[in-house]
């Protein structure tokens, strides 16, 4: 049985999924090392790229659903090929802007907008139609190590670009990189009713979908407990190179620590897929942000140094997405995989809405106070939250009455 369950895996689709998700999550993961250069050579102050890091978190928040709901109706190859077109196009407009607006409209809304239509609501909802659903958090646990990838290889990639080429070209190379997505996409076409098990799936309508999904109690905590992973990822991805510098700590360090957690986090996130699959995804979950919180709190407490930053980016990193297989895999479990991209969208909106107020006010407050000690302490707070709005959740489908099955 085993063996047939291994044999019977869409390598294809789940190799070219991956791939595009490493595309997709690397550049929007480097955004911390242009900070400085960019700022240097610009004139504009650190609130004025926190507000572009924010809008992009925000507008790939807000774009998800949409891009989830278009995926599962009209197809996933469709959408996942208008990221890379609109991902190139931000990039390009970020590398020439020369006033903040178009940094804002570029790195901000439009790259926000190509992430939320190749990001990983879009792209596990493709695996999970093709995954039976003892295979599906594995399947996640592989999806979300690719993004991880993408951030272990482009915080090297790109501050070496940087290097060698200065921001403003590196982010044009990048640009062009993008333009690969539109071809590795063609292999998850298909929408809802597509795969293996899009014909066990229930009919129902969207807005039947959303409103049994915000009237389902497990569902609206998984949201909200979503939002402290939002909050606290962006906030380090976006301000802990600058954060090293403040402290003393070498530049290079800023780039072995973002390839340490990006490395970790293929880790972490295989593992999750692995560990959802076998026990408790709510207390899992609840764990992880219990330890996030412990970790920030010894990394503030203990002397800083370059040893520092590398545990913590190790820790950090097994603890970075392995948040998502078992998210998304409460999600499809809750209500199955017809409306997975938009419910899966509308739980990242939540994340999204905490990157937003992580980037957003790592920056604010760094102008006002010089230090971005609040923020941090600020997000050990919001983990052990998380952890115990997690506690309850049930991880079981919703008992749907008499809804009607697909034919």
């Amino acid at each position: 049985m085993e063996k047939t369950a291994r044999s019977s895996m869409p390598w294809l689709i789940i190799a070219s999924g991956s791939l595009i998700a490493m595309l997709v999550f690397g550049p929007r993961s480097a955004m911390g090392f242009f900070q400085l250069p960019m700022l240097h050579d610009t004139g504009w102050d650190r609130s004025t790229f926190g507000l572009a890091m924010a809008l992009q978190n925000l507008c790939w928040g807000l774009s998800q659903p949409f891009f989830g709901a278009l995926a599962d109706k009209y197809g996933t190859a469709r959408v996942l090929a208008m990221s890379g077109l609109l991902y190139a196009a931000g990039l390009l407009m970020m590398a020439h802007a020369e006033a903040p607006i178009w940094l804002h409209v570029g790195g901000g809304v439009l790259v926000g907008m190509a992430i939320g239509a190749g990001s990983f609501s879009v792209v596990l909802s493709a695996f999970a139609r093709h995954v039976t659903p003892e295979q599906r958090s594995m399947a996640f646990g592989i999806g979300t190590a690719a993004g991880s990838a993408g951030m272990f290889l482009f915080a090297p990639l790109s501050q070496a670009l940087i290097s060698t080429y200065g921001w403003s070209d590196s982010l044009v190379y990048m640009g062009i990189m993008m333009l690969i997505v539109p071809l590795l996409a063609y292999p998850l076409r298909g929408n809802a009713n597509s795969g293996t098990q899009g014909k066990n799936q229930f009919k129902q309508t969207v807005a039947e979908a959303l409103k049994e999904a915000f009237s389902h109690t497990s569902y609206v905590l998984l949201a909200v407990g979503f939002f402290v992973c939002g909050f606290q990822v962006a906030f380090i991805t976006a301000h802990f190179p600058a954060y090293l510098g403040d402290i003393g700590i070498e530049a290079r360090y800023a780039v072995i620590a973002m390839a340490l957690i990006g490395f970790f986090n293929i880790i972490g996130s295989l593992a999750a897929g692995v560990i959802g699959q076998r026990y408790s995804k709510p207390y899992f979950l609840a764990l992880i942000y219990v330890l996030r919180s412990v970790a920030v709190t010894a990394f503030l407490l203990l002397p800083q140094s370059p040893t520092s930053v590398i545990l913590f980016s190790i820790v950090m990193g097994l603890l970075w997405l392995s948040t998502v297989p078992p998210t998304n895999g409460l999600v499809a479990i809750m209500f199955g995989t017809r409306h997975l991209g938009l419910l899966g969208g509308m739980v990242f909106l939540s994340h999204q809405i905490g990157s937003f107020l992580g980037v957003w006010l790592g920056g604010y407050l760094y102008d006002r106070l010089g230090s971005y000690d609040s923020v941090w302490w600020f997000g050990v707070a919001l983990g052990l939250f998380a952890a115990v709005v997690h506690w309850p959740i049930k991880e079981r489908p919703i008992d749907r009455g008499l809804l009607v099955p697909a034919e």
